[in-house]
């Protein structure tokens, strides 16, 4: 049992963390086919034929949808609750791996994409809702940053287990695996989750008169937003940091190191997987320590600072010892973590019942990053190929063509750093309702 309805408790701390849980499952789910096509870059490159353009412009669709959802989804969390968005999420998304994984074309792998980023879109920010509704409000760093943990978990299962099950069964067959998890999922979320712990008989943490925007339209909530000067620049910071993470792990980053280091495909995989990991451990600690010490910003700006210094070394130094390329790609992880604070310094910013709202914009921020950067890295290295090719004819470029692309990482971690400067600190407190 998870306990038994009482009016006048808050919810068992198991129940309000399986709630919590079951969304961010389409959070692991939705991670997973972010990145899968790094790790079937040559498989997805031998079936379409794909330059590194096309894989580029490929894997970013799912971004394109992703990133058009953000705000729509916020909105609308805001104003229908995160149950029924999460259920239709897991369901249409479902739909999307079926046509990617049947895909007898470019355009119907580039459908399929496109289907899944739209409806994977709405697990973030209806599990930061979930967890402002469920759990106390000194959880929801802790929480935010656990979200990132199972985001990760996606990541690495798109690392070398995806790897493994793709040359065993082969990646059709995994994909529509995937497809099935996500059925299963929504089948779970539908009976299990609840908007408000009032729904299950509990007393909730936020006043449903506080949760609700009356007599405003969709229009005028975004606009309420944007008219806090720290939602606009904590939408701006994260594509940086995301988008160096995601362009490196996500696509780019295993082709480097096989072309330029040397390394085996495998080891290659397990060393993205490795950032991924970084990052996933590195969002709770950045989550308990803004709690303890009761800043935002000081923690999501070094953090900042630090990740941006370990790519800097990577892309401009060349020829690094592989344990020292390692650490540092690691430390990179590790450091853009502090990221998943941008989420708590913004909800803190403006009213809970904008809560969805910010959220939904703060995202669309974060994958602005790996849907600009993946495909633009992919143009300058097919502008700079000299015409190498390697095994199976797929394209081999230089570290020379790599580090011009991954320049436009450090241009927008410059970017990210600015713009977090300039907020402003919550001092982790939630801003005022109005009355």
């Amino acid at each position: 049992m998870l306990g038994t309805p009482n009016h006048k408790s808050t919810p068992p701390a198991m129940l309000a963390w399986a709630v919590w849980s079951l969304g961010a499952g389409l959070f692991l789910l939705g991670f997973f086919h972010r990145v899968a096509p790094a790790v079937l870059h040559r498989e997805l490159s031998l079936d379409f034929g794909l330059s590194a353009a096309s894989l580029g412009s490929l894997s970013a669709l799912y971004f394109y949808s992703y990133v058009a959802m953000q705000i729509p989804t916020g909105l609308l969390a805001d104003r229908y609750g995160p149950r029924r968005l999460l259920t239709a999420g897991l369901v249409l998304s479902t739909l999307g791996a079926v046509i990617f994984a049947l895909a007898p074309s470019l355009f119907w792998a580039g459908v399929g994409r496109l289907l899944i980023g739209a409806f994977v879109a709405v697990g973030f920010v209806c599990t930061l809702k979930l967890a402002t509704h469920w759990l106390a409000p000194e959880r929801f760093a802790l929480a935010a940053g656990l979200l990132l943990v199972a985001g990760m978990m996606g990541a690495v299962f798109a690392g070398v287990p995806l790897h493994l099950a793709s040359e065993a069964f082969g990646w059709r067959i995994v994909t529509l695996a995937a497809g099935i998890v996500g059925l299963v999922l929504a089948c779970a979320v539908w009976i299990i989750v609840r908007d408000d712990p009032t729904d299950r008989g509990y007393s909730g943490y936020v006043s449903t008169s506080l949760a609700k925007v009356s007599g405003e339209t969709e229009w005028q909530k975004l606009k309420r937003v944007f008219s806090y000067r720290n939602s606009a620049l904590l939408a701006l910071a994260p594509g940086g940091i995301v988008g160096s993470v995601l362009a490196f792990s996500g696509l780019w980053g295993i082709p480097f190191l096989t072309h330029v280091y040397g390394m085996s495909s495998a080891i290659a995989a397990t060393v993205c997987s490795g950032i991924m990991l970084a990052w996933a451990f590195s969002g709770p600690v950045f989550g308990l320590l803004s709690e303890k010490i009761g800043l935002r910003r000081l923690p999501y700006l070094v953090g900042t600072c630090l990740a941006a210094g370990c790519w800097s070394a990577v892309i401009l130094i060349p020829d690094l010892p592989q344990s020292f390329l390692v650490a540092l790609l690691l430390g990179a992880g590790f450091c853009s973590g502090g990221m998943i604070l941008g989420f708590t310094q913004a909800k803190e910013s403006v009213p809970m019942a904008l809560a969805g709202t910010v959220s939904g914009v703060v995202n669309m921020g974060v994958m602005c990053g790996p849907m600009l950067l993946q495909p633009l890295i992919g143009w300058l290295l097919d502008r700079l190929w000299s015409g190498n090719v390697g095994a199976e004819g797929i394209r081999v470029y230089s570290f020379g063509s790599y580090r011009l692309g991954f320049l436009l990482m450090l241009a927008w971690l410059a970017i990210a750093i600015v713009s977090i400067a300039l907020t402003r600190e919550t001092h982790a407190r939630q801003h005022p309702d109005p009355k």
